[in-house]
């Protein structure tokens, strides 16, 4: 049952990063979300596999701030690298014309 509670928590805090931060016209609507619940359920199985108990308060801080922190550097990161593929492809397009479609 936590499990659901972290996954849901982590798709949260994926939102928060999706719309608090800049380059959301880069992505998916769905992607900065996914990435907070998998790193939170990933870090929360694994931190359960180690013996932690679910009931402490660290394996929530944890779990949830791994979600906070991949959220914002992935979703700064692929709107940066978007950005950058956007600008390398409209330059290679400017260079050889439109592209021939078959």
């Amino acid at each position: 049952m936590e499990l659901l509670f972290v996954a849901l928590f982590g798709a949260v805090i994926g939102l928060g990063a999706r719309y608090l931060l800049p380059g959301r016209s880069t992505q998916g609507s769905v992607l900065v979300p996914a990435i907070g619940t998998a790193t939170a359920s990933a870090v929360w199985v694994g931190l359960t596999w180690l013996g932690w108990n679910w009931a402490g308060g660290w394996i929530w801080w944890l779990s949830l701030g791994a979600a906070a922190a991949a959220s914002v550097v992935l979703n700064l990161l692929i709107g940066r690298r978007r950005i950058h593929a956007d600008q390398r492809m409209l330059q290679r397009l400017a260079k050889t014309g439109s592209p021939d479609i078959a």
